[in-house]
């Protein structure tokens, strides 16, 4: 364990100022905001809406994200990543603390779509900004630990988060779980705003475009072409696949938890705390196994691959530990792998297109986001889950499938990666 934390400090060296205090941005983002993801579908259900309704607000900002992804990422590559973070985190949140003080239903959808459109100009702009504030010695480092810290500081969030709805209902007269779930995701959501500290600290890395600064005068490629392009349609198609398995299931699991194994928000809390941590140090970890696993593609697919078999343990094993079990290694074993694959396709993109590249292959992520959850929700309402974790493993077989397809590693044929411009520290 020594060993390894001091080869994790020293890897956190390798990375420049900009880049530490992304890091430290995304660690109180994890650490504030993790209540929402654990409460909030429980609130929509205890409040007294429908499990229909509550697809549709999950699908709504993914909806949002699909209608307007791409313009969020071009607008990204105008006013500059620093920019587009702070404005994108500040609208998102107070268009959530906006959604848990209306009981009105359109009003929370048009909210939800809102937040959909702020995240997305958000997060957008994470990958982008970590390519501009990495080398070729960092990337891979910076990009798993931004994987990493969120799910870290998730970790102690949870834990925490788990015991707020029955501190408010003890302490603060709440009587009913709505309410209770209401405070604590008002708590946490508000509380999240301190992650724009680090940020608004960053010197924005933004510089000339790359055109410029080599002392042309070209356009950015234009938008049909980059869309249009048969490496970006390969890039995406995984994404599409991927989030449409991950949108029918993955928001519910708690929901999943709390029906088949009556789970208490306390028990809640350590279990998608475990989640977390585990996650958060598989991340950190992951770096060491491109060498080993023969490069970022290889170590993508045989991630994945192994994920199936803990995904089905959730579903059907008869056995809560082992459903508790799946759960921790699944998680950490996709989102492990999953910051190489992004960083793959930064490294196969031309820097001034970084920016729409990301947009559109988020936009295929968000395809099956924007219609998964309200499939999810009537699935769920007829038919249980059962059917949920089997059209997720098909959907991520399918992705991994192609992932192999178009990016398998063929002798002699290693792309160099795209040159990074220095960043101002």
């Amino acid at each position: 364990m020594k060993r390894f934390l001091a080869s994790t400090f020293d890897q956190f060296r390798l990375l420049n100022r900009p880049a530490r205090l992304f890091l430290q941005a995304i660690f109180f983002d994890g650490l504030l905001f993790s209540g929402f993801n654990l409460f909030f579908n429980l609130y929509i259900i205890e409040a007294g809406f429908d499990r229909d309704f509550l697809g549709l607000v999950n699908a709504a900002p993914s909806i949002s994200a699909l209608l307007l992804g791409v313009p969020m990422g071009l607008l990204s590559d105008r006013i500059g990543r620093k920019r587009a973070m702070l404005a994108g985190f500040t609208i998102a949140n107070f268009a959530i603390i906006g959604t848990l003080l209306t009981r009105s239903e359109a009003a929370i959808i048009v909210l939800a779509f809102i937040w959909g459109a702020a995240g997305q100009l958000y997060f957008l702009s994470h990958a982008p900004f970590m390519m501009k504030a990495s080398d070729d010695k960092s990337r891979d480092i910076l990009f798993s630990f931004s994987f990493g810290m969120f799910p870290l500081s998730s970790t102690l969030g949870s834990f925490l988060a788990g015991y707020l709805p029955g501190l408010f209902r003890e302490f603060s007269g709440v009587a009913s779980s709505a309410g209770a779930y209401q405070a604590a995701l008002l708590v946490c959501v508000t509380a999240s705003f301190v992650a724009l500290i680090p940020l608004a600290l960053i010197r924005d890395v933004e510089s000339a475009p790359a055109q410029e600064k080599a002392g042309g005068t070209a356009d950015r490629p234009p938008l049909r072409k980059a869309l249009f392009r048969p490496l970006t349609l390969k890039l995406s198609l995984p994404n599409l696949a991927i989030g449409l398995g991950a949108a029918i299931l993955v928001p519910y699991f708690n929901i999943f938890f709390v029906e088949r194994y009556g789970m208490s928000d306390s028990a809640l809390g350590i279990l998608f705390g475990a989640g977390s941590l585990i996650t958060g140090i598989g991340c950190i970890i992951g770096p060491r196994l491109v060498g080993g696993l023969g490069g970022k593609i290889r170590t993508v697919v045989i991630g994945q691959a192994i994920s199936l078999f803990f995904l089905l343990a959730i579903g059907f094993s008869p056995w809560p530990w082992l459903a508790m079990a799946g759960f921790l290694v699944r998680g950490a074993l996709m989102n492990m792998v999953a910051p190489f694959f992004d960083a793959y396709a930064l490294e196969r993109t031309d820097e001034a297109e970084h920016g729409t590249v990301n947009s559109i292959r988020n936009l295929a992520w968000n395809v099956g986001w924007a219609v998964g959850p309200y499939i999810s929700g009537v699935v769920q309402q007829h038919y249980g889950f059962s059917p949920l974790f089997v059209g997720t493993a098909v959907l991520y077989a399918i992705a991994i499938a192609l992932t192999w397809f178009f990016f398998r590693p063929k002798a002699g044929c290693n792309p160099p990666p795209v040159p990074v411009l220095d960043v101002v520290t």
